[in-house]
C-alpha cells in the first residue's frame, strides 16, 4: 500500500489511494467476503482485514478447530474498579489475543448506557453514568490500539434494550444525545477510536428519523462533521436493510457478507446516479485508513509488543472489580482460622455464570470453578458441595459419549431423498458443514439409562422440526425461521419441552428428531438440535434441606446465587429482577442455620436482594470469567481485597426502578428521563436503593478529608486534593469520588452527577493525598440553538464522598463563564 503503509497516515492521503480503484474493486470492498472478514486488495498489497468478537476476550475467527480464547471478567466488572490503568491493561490484553488469534479489529468496548437494570446487554456495558463510560471504555480503546490492534466501539447509540431491537426507534432529544449517550462515543474518538459500529435499532432525534445504518444526521452531521471521527462506521451483523439509504446516510462496511444489500444493489446505484462516486471514495479511503493502522500490508498481522500472562490478568481483574456489599469484621471469612471444612453451596456454585452469551461469548481452554479454587487455596479443608435446588428451567447437555455410540446424522435433499448418512461422537448441539443439496436432517441416537427413576429428557431447538422420545412426540413445528434466531438469540439457549422417562431397569431410549436446515442469511446454514437429559434427583425441597444441613456443620459456609444462561443473555431484556429459582428462599434458610455464611452474586445485572441486610458478608462477583474459582479463593482467604465499587445502583425494590422496563410502545422507546439516566433518577426521587452507585466496601474502613480548597485550572477544568486515611487493620484499594452540584437548582440538569474519580492503594493505618480531575465538561450543557457546548457559570457544590450516597466533605466552586461558546471535538 503505496503511501499508506503505517499508522500515520491520513484520510485525504487514503482518499487519493481511494480514486485509482476500479469502481467494481471499491464497492466490493465495503462488504464482507465472509462472515468475519474484508476482501484483500493484492493490487495495493492489502490483505483481508479480520474482525472478531467481543467485550470479554477474542473468539477469534472461527477458522482454526477447537480454538480457545481467554475469557476476562464481563465490562461491568471492568468498570467496578473504578481505574483506568487496569482499563487500558484490558485493552492490551485483547490486542495480545487478537494477535494470536489472526484478528485486526476487536468488536469492542460497547459502551452504551445502562438506562433500565432489566436490560439483557446490561452486564456488556460498562455502567449507567457516562461518565465513568467515558473514561473506562476510552482507555480500553487506547490499551488495544497503542498495540496497533483496531478497536470498533459500539453500539452507535441509543442501543440501550433487547425487546424488538432490530426495529425499535429511540426518542431521544439531541441534548440528551449529546449530553448522555454520545458521551463515550466522544471520549473514544478524542482517543483516536478506528472504527465504530452502526446499531440494530433507528433514532429519533429531532432532526432525522431512521434506522442508525442509514442515519445521515447521527452518522455524517454528528459523528463524521461535529465529532471528527475519521474511522470505518460498520453495521451492526445483518442490520443493514437498505442499499441506497445506508450507503448516502453515512455507513462505510456492511457485514457480514457474502451478499447482502450493497453486493446486490451498490453498483447499479452508483451507475444510476443514486449514490455518487465521491461518496464511495470516502468510505473506501476510511477502510484503507484501517488497514494502514492495523498494519494490513503485511502478509499476517503482527505479534503485539504486549505479552502479559492473560491468565493472571484476568483472574486480578476478577478480584478488584468484586463489591463487597456488605462485611463484618468479626465474622469476615479472612479473619477466621484456615477452615477445616467448607460448605459450597448454591447452582451457581457448580455451574458457575462466567460469560453472559451472544457478542460476550469466546470459548476458554478451562473454567476454574468455585470447588477448584477453594481446593487449591485450602487442600486440607473438606468440601461439601449442595446444589440447595436447581433454578434452571432446562436440563443439561446430554453425555452422547457416556451414553450412547454417537449420534447418527442422515442427511435429507428437498423431497426427502437420503443424501448420506455419518455418525457424529463429539456433538455439542450444532451441525454447520451442511451438504450440497440437504435442505433437512434426521437425528437418531440410543441413549442408555442405568439409573433407576425419573429421567427428563428433550432436544432444545428453533424452526420447523419433529421430535419424538422414546416413541412418543415431544415436540413438533412448521414455522420456519432465519436469521431472526440468531437476532433474537433464541437459537443459542432454544426452548425444549421435556419429556419424562421413568427407568425400572437400565435400558436405551431412543431420540429421533427431523430438522430443517436454517438458512441465516451472514451467519451461513445450520441445524440447532441441543439434546438435553436430567438425572433423577432428589427434589428442591430436600436439596435445600441438605444445603442447610451442610452449612450449619461446616467451619465456613459459601453459598453462591445468581442468574444464569436462561435469564440473563444477549437478545432479550429480563421480565423481572429476582433471581430465578429458589435461590432467595435457600439464603435465607442457610442465614437461619449459619449467619456467617458468605452470600456471592454471580449476576452481571442488578438482582433483588431481600435477604441483604441478614447476611454479614455479601459480595458482588459479577460474571467473573475463566479465573472465577481461584478469584473467589484469593479474596475469601484474604490473599486478595474485594476493592469494586458498583458502577450502577442496586434497587431493594422493583416499583423503585426508575426505568422499569424497555418494552417499545408502537416500536418506539421514549426517553422520557431526559438527562437523568440511572442514580441521577435515584437522587431526584429520593428513592432508598439497597446499595448506591458507587458503594463499595472491601476489607478495610477509610476516612476522607478535603485537603485545600479546589483549583480552577486552565480551560475550567477543576483539581480537588482529598486526604484518604486507612483506618482498618489491612491495607486497601480506595476511590475517591467527586460529584458534582449546582448550588442553585436547575430541574433541566441533574441534581448532581460523577465529575471525576482517582483510586489509591494505601497500607493500613496510613494516609495518601490524591487529586481528582472535574473537567471542563462537567459545567457544560448543549446548546441546541447554537449547536456548541455552552459554559454554564455559577456556584457549584463539590462532594468527596465514597458513593453518591456517602459524601464525606464539600467545597463551592465558582465557574465563570465567557460570552463565548465552542464547538464540539
Amino acid at each position: 500500500m503505496s503511501g499508506l503503509s503505517d499508522a500515520s497516515a491520513t484520510l485525504e492521503q487514503a482518499k487519493a489511494q481511494a480514486a485509482s480503484l476500479p469502481l467494481e474493486r471499491k464497492v466490493e470492498l465495503l462488504t464482507g467476503m465472509t462472515m468475519w472478514r474484508l476482501i484483500a486488495l493484492p493490487e495495493l498489497g492489502l490483505r483481508s482485514i479480520s474482525f472478531s468478537d467481543g467485550p470479554v476476550g477474542v473468539r477469534g475467527l472461527g477458522e482454526r478447530q477447537g480454538e480457545t480464547s481467554i475469557l476476562f471478567p464481563t465490562p461491568s466488572a471492568v468498570a467496578a474498579a473504578w481505574d483506568r490503568d487496569l482499563a487500558v491493561e484490558i485493552g492490551r490484553g485483547f490486542a495480545q489475543e487478537a494477535r494470536a488469534h489472526g484478528v485486526d479489529v476487536v468488536l469492542a468496548p460497547q459502551v452504551n448506557l445502562q438506562r433500565t437494570p432489566v436490560g439483557g446487554r446490561h452486564f456488556e456495558c460498562f455502567s449507567e453514568d457516562p461518565a465513568l463510560t467515558s473514561v473506562v471504555g476510552a482507555a480500553v480503546v487506547t490499551g488495544l490500539q497503542e498495540q496497533g490492534v483496531g478497536a470498533c466501539m459500539k453500539h452507535y447509540v441509543a442501543n440501550d434494550s433487547e425487546t424488538e431491537r432490530t426495529s425499535y426507534i429511540s426518542r431521544v432529544d439531541e441534548r440528551v444525545l449529546r449530553e448522555v449517550y454520545l458521551a463515550p462515543f466522544e471520549a473514544a474518538i478524542d482517543a483516536g477510536v478506528w472504527s465504530i459500529m452502526a446499531a440494530y435499532n433507528g433514532v429519533d432525534d429531532g432532526a432525522e428519523s431512521g434506522p442508525m445504518t442509514e442515519h445521515r444526521h447521527l452518522l455524517v452531521d454528528v459523528l463524521k462533521d461535529s465529532m471528527g471521527f475519521d474511522g470505518v462506521v460498520v453495521s451492526d451483523w445483518e442490520a443493514t436493510r437498505r442499499a441506497v439509504h445506508a450507503a448516502t446516510g453515512g455507513l462505510d462496511v456492511i457485514m457480514p457478507g457474502p451478499g447482502g444489500p450493497w453486493a446486490q444493489g451498490l453498483l447499479a446505484a452508483v451507475t444510476a446516479g443514486e449514490v455518487s462516486v465521491e461518496t464511495i471514495d470516502d468510505k473506501v479511503a476510511r477502510v484503507l485508513l484501517l488497514a494502514a493502522r492495523v498494519g494490513a500490508a503485511h502478509p499476517e498481522p503482527a505479534a503485539t509488543p504486549h505479552t502479559a500472562d492473560l491468565r493472571t490478568l484476568a483472574r486480578r481483574v476478577a478480584t478488584r472489580s468484586t463489591v463487597a456489599l456488605r462485611t463484618d469484621p468479626a465474622s469476615a471469612p479472612w479473619s477466621r482460622p484456615a477452615p477445616a471444612s467448607v460448605a459450597l453451596i448454591g447452582a451457581n456454585a457448580i455451574r458457575p455464570h462466567v460469560l453472559g452469551g451472544g457478542s460476550s461469548t469466546v470459548h476458554p481452554a478451562h473454567v476454574v470453578t468455585p470447588v477448584e479454587g477453594l481446593a487449591q487455596r485450602w487442600p486440607d479443608a473438606s468440601i461439601v458441595v449442595e446444589r440447595g435446588g436447581d433454578p434452571r428451567a432446562f436440563a443439561p447437555r446430554l453425555d452422547v459419549a457416556g451414553r450412547a455410540a454417537g449420534i447418527e446424522v442422515a442427511w435429507l435433499d428437498e423431497a426427502s431423498r437420503p443424501l448420506g448418512v455419518h455418525t457424529v461422537t463429539d456433538y455439542e448441539g450444532w451441525l454447520r458443514d451442511i451438504p450440497a443439496g440437504a435442505t433437512s436432517v434426521e437425528l437418531t441416537v440410543r441413549a442408555r439409562l442405568d439409573e433407576p427413576g425419573e429421567h427428563q429428557l428433550s432436544v432444545g431447538t428453533v424452526g420447523i422440526h419433529h421430535t419424538v422420545i422414546d416413541g412418543l412426540k415431544a415436540s413438533s413445528s412448521e414455522r420456519r425461521v432465519g436469521v431472526d434466531c440468531v437476532l433474537d438469540s433464541s437459537v443459542n439457549n432454544p426452548d425444549s419441552p421435556v419429556m419424562s422417562v421413568t427407568i425400572d431397569e437400565p435400558r436405551d431410549v431412543v431420540i429421533r428428531s427431523r430438522h430443517q436446515v436454517i438458512d441465516a442469511a451472514g451467519y451461513g446454514r445450520f441445524v440447532r438440535a441441543e439434546l438435553r437429559h436430567a438425572l433423577p434427583r432428589r427434589s428442591d425441597d430436600q436439596e435445600i434441606a441438605d444445603a442447610v444441613a451442610a452449612a450449619a456443620a461446616a467451619d465456613l459456609a459459601i453459598v453462591v446465587v445468581g442468574t444464569n444462561e436462561e435469564s440473563e443473555s444477549e437478545g432479550w431484556d429480563r421480565t423481572t429482577l429476582a433471581m430465578p429459582g429458589r435461590q432467595d428462599e435457600l439464603v435465607e434458610r442457610v442465614l437461619d442455620a449459619a449467619p456467617d455464611a458468605v452470600i456471592v452474586v454471580n449476576a452481571g445485572a442488578p438482582v433483588v436482594l431481600p435477604w441483604l441486610e441478614r447476611a454479614r458478608t455479601v459480595l458482588w462477583a459479577w460474571f467473573p470469567g475463566q479465573e472465577a474459582g481461584h478469584a473467589l479463593a484469593d479474596i475469601l482467604s484474604g490473599d486478595a481485597e474485594p476493592a469494586g465499587r458498583l458502577p450502577w445502583t442496586l434497587p431493594a425494590r422493583e416499583a423503585d426502578v426508575p426505568v422499569a422496563h424497555a418494552i417499545p410502545d408502537g416500536g418506539v422507546i421514549a426517553y422520557a428521563e431526559g438527562v437523568d439516566v440511572g442514580y441521577r433518577a435515584w437522587e431526584r426521587s429520593g428513592a432508598v436503593p439497597a446499595a448506591p452507585f458507587g458503594h463499595g466496601l472491601g476489607w478495610t474502613t477509610w476516612e476522607q478529608a478535603l485537603h485545600a480548597s479546589p483549583r480552577i485550572g486552565a480551560d475550567a477544568v477543576v483539581e480537588i486534593d482529598v486526604t484518604v486515611t486507612n483506618t482498618g487493620e489491612r491495607d486497601g484499594r480506595e476511590v475517591v469520588q467527586v460529584y458534582v452540584e449546582p448550588v442553585s437548582p436547575d430541574v433541566a440538569r441533574p441534581v448532581r452527577w460523577l465529575g471525576g474519580f482517582c483510586s489509591a492503594q494505601v497500607p493500613a493505618g496510613a494516609s495518601a493525598l490524591v487529586t481528582v480531575a472535574v473537567p471542563r465538561r462537567n459545567f457544560e450543557v448543549w446548546d441546541v440553538q447554537r449547536q456548541a457546548w455552552r459554559l454554564v457559570g455559577g456556584e457549584y457544590r463539590l462532594h468527596v464522598g465514597r458513593s453518591v450516597r456517602d459524601l464525606r466533605g464539600d467545597e463551592v466552586v465558582t465557574v465563570s463563564a465567557p460570552e463565548s461558546t465552542r464547538r464540539s471535538v
